[in-house]
């Protein structure tokens, strides 16, 4: 599964920019999989790992998930956080 910035900007109340400069300084991506957090339209976003967009592709399709025409779908592929 993935998520979007913005999933994650209304599970964790901010702003999806906001989440995507804390996804950059991320400095244990391999720990912390930030590459699973992708656009709202699918597409992957960028990725301050090593190797950029394409590593971030290649590492979610080793995830099994495919990434066809530089998107995911979303609707087989996004998880959604529960409401509190």
């Amino acid at each position: 599964m993935v998520t979007t910035y913005a999933e994650l900007g209304k599970a964790a109340n901010l702003h999806p920019r906001t989440i995507g400069m804390l996804m950059r300084k991320n400095e244990h991506p391999e720990r912390f999989p930030c590459y699973k957090v992708v656009r709202s339209d699918g597409s992957p976003g960028g990725y301050s790992g090593r190797g950029g967009i394409k590593k971030k592709t290649e590492l979610l399709e080793k995830d099994g998930i495919p990434v066809k025409n530089d998107k995911i779908d979303l609707k087989k592929r996004l998880y959604r956080f529960p409401k509190s």
